[in-house]
């Protein structure tokens, strides 16, 4: 567990308030400071995903950007094709690290295969 968190229900969402109340539990700066520091992260994440970057956590994993060409779908309910326009799709990949902390494994070593 990290430090800062308290162990909470299962099913329960990490927030944004979540965050910052461990920034401010863990790093000591006024729970003002601490939400202005989580936003500010935030909002660097988003900024380098919206120019197409791929942000790299290392030991949590990747976001990357991927374009997705216009192709035809099929309504599953009536079977009726619709176009599905070009777009850019937000991926997510766990880190070895990551996968195996959420396991309950003993963690790996990011640079091993």
């Amino acid at each position: 567990m990290v430090e800062g968190f308290e162990k909470s229900a299962p099913g329960r969402t990490v927030t944004r308030v979540d965050l910052a109340e461990a920034v401010y539990r863990c790093v000591g700066l006024s729970r003002k400071e601490s939400a202005a520091l989580v936003q500010m992260v935030l909002n660097e994440l988003a900024e380098a995903l919206a120019e197409g970057e791929t942000v790299k956590l290392s030991s949590f994993g990747s976001f990357v950007v991927r374009s997705k060409s216009e192709r035809v779908g099929r309504n599953p309910k009536t079977g009726i094709e619709v176009p599905i326009t070009q777009r850019r799709v937000l991926v997510f990949k766990p880190s070895s690290v990551l996968k195996a902390h959420v396991n309950g494994q003993a963690p790996l070593d990011e640079d091993e295969p």
